[in-house]
């Protein structure tokens, strides 16, 4: 288990053109932070080559006391912002966070408690268990396409989780520098749920609020990334 008085967190931003919220998920995260007394940290933010004026709004802050910011030349997808940021990482505990506002930090204190009371190595963050807050309700085949992609992972990997494709995902540092991770897109989602699954992590869930937000505020998810995400659920579930 990990010592809640004595560890360091780090948090790690994947962005791409998020000029509309990049600011006030900063100051979500902290607040945060400040109100569950965590205050050895340090925020970790990729830029993955923004046009929207959100590279602007980074440069203003990236000098600030722990924040870290990496510019991408070409953008290259939410894996490869995560790849970069993990290079950099010097906590116990890494939380990946959108960028967006669909993920509310007011949730880390669920999400780190399993490092907490047992010896957990991940945990997911789950829309779909209840418990949260709240949860957005929209886009009926986004919902099925998770379910069938979570069904599809648990069944070759031997896991009974509810929400793989969450962007809530909590390691132990170690463990996460501990993998090589390739998919640069958002395939990256299943990638790390096999190759932590087939180390033998031990995976928890938490329940989550979640606002899941439209494609006219901004959502880039679509269904051609179900199909990238399924081509990586048989790829990595059979290599070796």
């Amino acid at each position: 288990m990990i010592d809640r008085k004595n560890f360091k967190l780090s948090v790690i931003i994947p962005c791409y053109n998020e000029k509309k919220t990049i600011q006030a998920i900063l100051k979500k995260i902290i607040e945060s932070l400040n109100n569950y007394k965590i205050f050895d940290y340090e925020i970790i933010i990729v830029d993955d080559s923004s046009d929207d004026g959100t590279k602007e709004l980074l440069n203003e802050i990236k000098n600030k006391e722990k924040m870290i910011v990496f510019f991408h030349e070409t953008n290259l997808g939410k894996g490869a912002a995560i790849q970069t940021a993990i290079q950099h990482i010097t906590g116990d505990i890494t939380i990946i966070q959108d960028a967006d506002l669909e993920y509310d930090p007011y949730d880390y204190n669920k999400l780190l408690l399993p490092f907490f009371e047992t010896n957990a190595d991940v945990v997911y963050g789950s829309r779909f268990l209840g418990g949260g807050k709240y949860t957005r309700i929209h886009f009926f085949w986004h919902y099925l396409a998770n379910k069938i992609l979570t069904f599809f992972c648990n069944s070759l990997i031997n896991l009974n989780l509810t929400d793989m494709e969450t962007g809530y995902k909590v390691f132990k540092s170690s463990i996460l520098k501990d993998i090589t991770l390739r998919e640069k897109t958002f395939a990256f989602e299943p990638e790390i749920t096999i190759k932590l699954s087939k180390k033998r992590c031990k995976f928890y869930e938490v329940p989550i609020t979640y606002n899941g937000r439209s494609y006219e505020d901004g959502k880039k998810i679509g269904l051609k990334d179900a199909f990238i995400a399924l081509k990586a659920i048989i790829l990595y579930s059979f290599k070796s």
